[in-house]
């Protein structure tokens, strides 16, 4: 039997194509939902965004019982407030907590993309050194216009960004899921 790293899927897998595609339709569908109301994916990325905050400000708060020494106490506890906070405040109010993600996120790409440009530049020697400076422009330039555009364009940026990666990942999990019926 052919281990799945190996190159060759596993019969197990193989089996189970069907599921593969099944998901990438549900996703697929799920993104095309979203294309078509911005909005609502913004609000549903926000959404998420405040759930994975308050469940990892709770974790926080658990772990702040189980170090020694108040100073250590105080520090994980404040944070694990902290982060809940911002989970709520998610929730109570999601277009300005879209406004600020897309903000931390045009930031971001950024500091990325100029990154990415310094790094390629850096590996001029080297093939491909280019390909890695265009994709730091590429980012860097995202970033720039998603900040030129803000605040107004954070009722949608996320929900586009939640649209692109859910049809990414229908169209790539239903390939997936082709490909694997058709190996033999």
């Amino acid at each position: 039997m052919a281990n799945v790293f190996d190159g060759a899927p596993s019969s197990a897998l193989q089996s189970k194509w069907i599921w593969f595609v099944g998901l990438g339709m549900l996703l697929l569908i799920c993104g095309l939902i979203a294309v078509g109301n911005l909005l609502l994916a913004t609000v549903v990325s926000v959404y998420s965004v405040g759930m994975l905050m308050v469940f990892g400000g709770i974790v926080y708060l658990i772990h702040a019982f189980q170090v020694r020494g108040w100073e250590h106490i105080l520090f994980w506890a404040l944070s694990g407030v902290l982060y809940v906070l911002a989970g709520i405040f998610a929730f109570i109010n999601p277009i300005l907590t879209s406004a600020a993600l897309t903000l931390f996120l045009a930031v971001a790409l950024l500091v990325a993309g100029v990154f990415r440009v310094f790094i390629g530049r850096r590996m001029k020697p080297l093939k491909g050194w280019g390909w890695i400076v265009a994709s730091g422009v590429v980012t860097a330039l995202a970033g720039f216009i998603i900040a030129l555009g803000w605040p107004v364009n954070s009722l949608w940026v996320l929900g586009l960004f939640l649209a692109v990666d859910l049809i990414l990942q229908g169209w790539t999990m239903i390939a997936f899921g082709i490909g694997l019926r058709s190996v033999q």
